[in-house]
């Protein structure tokens, strides 16, 4: 037995000593480089947090499992050249990863380097997008997301108060570059815009940053966003206050530097506070836990530096640390080996070279597939789950606090995440999976203590004025053209905008420029590209609002509405003898007609039997039928109606006839009075279905859109002046005029309101208005608009109106335009339905009561003993029985009734014998 448990025990000796050396042993050692400056925000935060890092690593029996962890960290001096020195320097100690740079320009050099030599390179602080290309293969960022998601939550602060534009203030650099180009793309996703640049040099001294914030003063934007360094960025608060720019009305946005350099502040600086009272910043977001506690408290405790305190770069710093420990520990449990070699590259340029001592330089060996672990991290650290997007090679959920400084600290007015975008809930694992919710923030206190948020610019107090292009009209000047008053410029839309500019609460100076060559209207197209390309600032004038110049300029709300209409010339019709038939038409004449004669049969028939006037000889009658009838049409009919069935016929029948005098005297007035169209052209299906030449106003846009939404050939349109349109529609098409021209309202109204012998046919065919056209996303659009509709609301744009546009001598005429058309049956079938169903009715209920009665009345002769074998003459019994009817409808109602009564009497008189008799039969006498 024990022969037997030496032996199994000598085998397991033999496998675990094959497995020790098919496998390689752990290094007893492992070093890591980290690089950043010692001496800044960030640098103090980060050396502090790797240190702390470095011993919990090598306390960690999980991790590593023996090898000890060892780091080098080099001073980069915030100099890219000091910093590629001791890049080299530190990878001449065959370290296996680094952590940082925390600074984007070193990140950039160093990179080259560390993909030359296979070594990782996990940067906590480096957030220039551009690093995440796939020219830097082993670069690593180790803080969730980059730039362009810090650019994108201040983007939709920006959009979220609704503002358009903003002034950045940068440092210029790789990293202040590649901000602001994230910025400009997340606005202009937005409709936003970055107005105005102002790079400071990372090396500016005080008097270059006040200058630079003069040149921000003096810009459109109050909206200013700072993306600079921790180190110098309150430098630009500090200048910006003594220009006053933290007064009311400006808005500061600060990137997460800002909140870096508070948190590094223990305590709390009272006088740099001052500074930045009601600035908004962003602070990476890591959610609250023990570790984070634990670690925030041992930094406070075994800090050197007592003034300084960890910060978001210091607790991503400590997770970087971190990730480098457990990439190895994977790397080394696959078995891998830590091994560099030359590079023979290296090595051909030291024999060159004995200074730089680049043989010393060797390649880490196992570099990838250490990086691959690194891409494959997935733990919880202080900054909350650490795993990487393959994609940018960032942590996933990139997500920031939205602070407000106020005080002696920040208030947290709510956050941001790639999910929910603006949010005052903190970001969770259920808010990615149900995606963007209502943006909302908690109120913020503004520069100058305010709540209510800045209007967010100001007119520019550059000393330009707004050039504003102005249409140069050579006639109806009473819009718009040139004179000798100091604007250059004067008419209708000249006050519209003085009017409107006076309700502005700032001033905008500006200065009117003439659009034209004072010899023809100008295009307004073309003025309105002007505005477009910048040549000026806006266009104020009769400018119609249409599509294609909306999607290149904004409009103001329209101050005058407008559309497109026909404008044709028309002659008195001549009146005849026959006038007085056409009003109607030939099918509404038959039709009454036949009513007037149908009804009157149907008052007949009901009053027959009741009423005398309505009985007598059939010729007598016949007239009575004629005469009732056409009578009812001027209310002139003597015979009266005793009947309930033909008053309710007549009644209907009245208000009919009310009706049809009504319209047939309106009809005839318009006919009598109104004028007629020389052409014939009755509104656009006419125009377009006719060959004759159109007009339009030069410069207009009526040509365009008839040729291209009309389809109109260009050979049918005449380009003319409007002096031109009276002797052109005179002219006609056949001797060098135009049928009829196309022009929009206002143009039209004019003209008419001095030619009378002209008129509008048809419809508006286009519903637009007149505007003042501002460059894209002007902000003076948006407050002109409601100065306009201000001036509406108060009657200032009517009294404007009336001042240049007086009505001339034909506008009441013009007001007044009567359709002639002629009425049909279309207009009236529903009175015809309304008093044939009420005929109908009265004539069912008649006949009805008319063959009960019928019923009686012949049971009465049949009771009378006259039976079909007395007849004298023996006749079909259907010809006998409508002839009965026929006489019993033909006789008086009284007779009827009389007849009915009385052999009622009879047959009880009888009943009461028979029954008398049959009593007596019975007597005991008898029997």
């Amino acid at each position: 037995m024990a022969a037997k448990k030496s032996s199994a025990l000598l085998r397991v000796l033999c496998l675990c000593s094959v497995l020790a050396l098919a496998l390689p042993a752990r290094p007893a050692n492992v070093t890591i480089g980290a690089l950043f400056t010692f001496d800044s925000v960030i640098g103090r935060s980060a050396r502090a947090a790797v240190d702390l890092a470095v011993d919990d690593v090598n306390r960690d029996a999980d991790v590593l499992n023996g090898t000890h962890l060892t780091v080098f960290a080099q001073d980069t001096k915030c100099s890219g050249f000091v910093g590629t020195i001791q890049a080299l320097q530190l990878m001449e100690k065959e370290v296996v990863a680094v952590v940082g740079p925390q600074s984007s320009g070193i990140a950039h050099v160093v990179s080259h380097v560390v993909n030359e030599l296979h070594v990782p390179l996990i940067s906590f602080a480096a957030t220039d997008p551009a690093l995440a290309s796939g020219q830097y293969p082993y670069f690593v960022r180790a803080i969730r997301g980059d730039d362009s998601s810090q650019m994108a939550a201040v983007a939709d602060i920006v959009t979220y108060y609704g503002w358009r534009e903003v002034s950045v203030i940068y440092v210029d650099n790789d990293y202040g570059r590649g901000g602001v180009d994230a910025l400009g793309d997340a606005l202009e996703a937005k409709r936003g815009k970055v107005s105005f640049k102002a790079p400071i040099p990372p090396d500016a001294d005080a008097a270059t940053v006040v200058d630079l914030l003069v040149q921000v003063s003096m810009m459109e934007s109050r909206v200013c966003v700072v993306h600079v360094s921790p180190d110098s960025g309150l430098a630009v608060f500090g200048a910006a206050r003594s220009l006053d720019m933290m007064a009311s009305g400006y808005v500061w946005i600060a990137t997460e530097w800002l909140a870096a350099a508070l948190d590094s502040m223990r305590p709390a600086d009272p006088r740099t506070m001052s500074f930045i009272q009601g600035v908004v910043t962003l602070r990476q977001y890591t959610p609250d836990s023990g570790a984070k506690r634990s670690l925030t408290s041992r930094f406070a405790t075994g800090q050197r530096n007592r003034s300084a305190a960890v910060n978001a770069y210091g607790l991503s710093a400590y997770d970087a640390v971190w990730m480098a420990a457990r990439a190895i520990d994977a790397f080394l449990d696959d078995g891998g080996n830590v091994t560099f070699s030359a590079d023979p590259r290296l090595q051909q340029e030291a024999k060159g070279s004995s200074t730089l001592r680049l043989d010393s330089l060797r390649v880490f060996d196992q570099g990838e597939p250490l990086l691959q672990k690194v891409m494959l991290a997935n733990f919880t650290g202080v900054t909350g789950d650490v795993r990487f997007s393959a994609a940018s090679r960032s942590l996933v959920d990139p997500a920031y606090e939205v602070l407000n400084v106020g005080g002696t600290g920040v208030r947290r007015v709510g956050y941001w995440s790639n999910h929910s975008r603006l949010s005052v809930a903190a970001p969770t694992p259920s808010s990615r999976k149900n995606g963007s919710i209502e943006q909302r923030l908690y109120s913020v206190v503004w520069p100058g203590e305010t709540t209510s948020p800045p209007r967010g610019w100001v007119f520019p107090n550059n000393g330009r004025l707004l050039r504003i292009g102005v249409p140069y009209r050579t006639t109806y000047k009473q819009f718009v053209s040139k004179d000798s008053s100091p604007d250059g410029a004067s008419g209708y839309c000249i006050d519209v905008f003085k009017a409107a500019v006076a309700l502005l609460p700032y001033p905008v100076p500006f200065s009117f420029i003439l659009f034209g060559d004072g010899v023809k209207n100008p295009s307004y197209g073309d003025l309105v590209s002007k505005v477009a390309d910048n040549y000026f600032d806006a266009a104020v004038g009769d400018v119609s609002i249409v599509t294609n110049r909306t999607r290149v300029v904004d409009f103001t709300q329209p101050y005058v509405e407008s559309g497109l209409v026909i404008l044709s010339p028309v002659k008195e019709r001549s009146s005849n003898a026959w006038a007085f038939l056409k009003p109607f038409t030939l099918g509404m004449w038959a039709v009454t007609g036949a009513f007037f004669l149908f009804v009157g049969a149907v008052i007949w028939v009901l009053e027959h039997r009741f009423n005398p006037e309505f009985r007598g000889s059939p010729r007598k009658q016949i007239v009575t039928i004629f005469w009732f009838s056409f009578s009812t049409m001027f209310f002139a009919h003597r015979e009266n109606t005793v009947s309930s069935l033909g008053r309710f016929v007549l009644l209907i029948w009245l208000f009919v006839v009310l009706i049809i005098n009504s319209s047939y005297t309106a009809s005839l007035t318009s006919i009598l009075t109104v004028q007629q169209l020389s052409t014939g052209i009755q509104g656009l299906d006419g125009l377009l279905a006719s060959a004759d030449p159109i007009g339009y106003q030069v410069g207009s846009f009526a040509k365009s859109y008839m040729m291209q939404e009309l389809n109109v050939p260009e050979s049918r349109l005449r380009e003319l002046n409007i002096d031109q349109y009276a002797s052109s529609l005179k002219l006609g098409p056949h001797n060098g005029g135009v049928a009829a021209i196309v022009d929009e309202l206002p143009y039209v109204d004019l003209f008419l309101s001095t030619n009378c012998q002209f008129k509008t046919v048809g419809q508006e065919f286009t519903k637009s208005g007149w505007g003042f056209a501002f460059q894209r996303d002007s902000p003076l659009a948006v407050d002109l608009s409601t100065a306009i509709l201000t001036l509406s609301e108060n009657g200032d744009l009517q009294r404007i109106h009336d001042k240049w546009l007086s009505p001339g001598q034909c506008a009441s005429s013009q007001g007044t335009d009567v359709a002639a058309d002629r009425l049909n049956l279309s207009s009236f079938w529903g009175l015809f339905l309304i008093s044939g169903i009420a005929c109908f009715i009265a004539l069912l209920v008649f006949f009805t009561r008319i063959l009960c009665q019928y019923g009686k009345y012949k049971y009465n002769q049949d009771a009378d003993g006259v039976t079909e074998e007395e007849s004298p003459v023996r006749r079909p019994e259907r010809l006998r029985s409508i002839r009965d009817l026929m006489t019993f409808v033909d006789m008086k109602e009284e007779e009827v009734k009389r007849a009915i009564r009385r052999k009622s009497s009879d047959d009880r008189r009888d009943r009461s014998i028979a029954s008398s008799a049959g009593a007596s039969s019975f007597s005991p006498s008898t029997v």
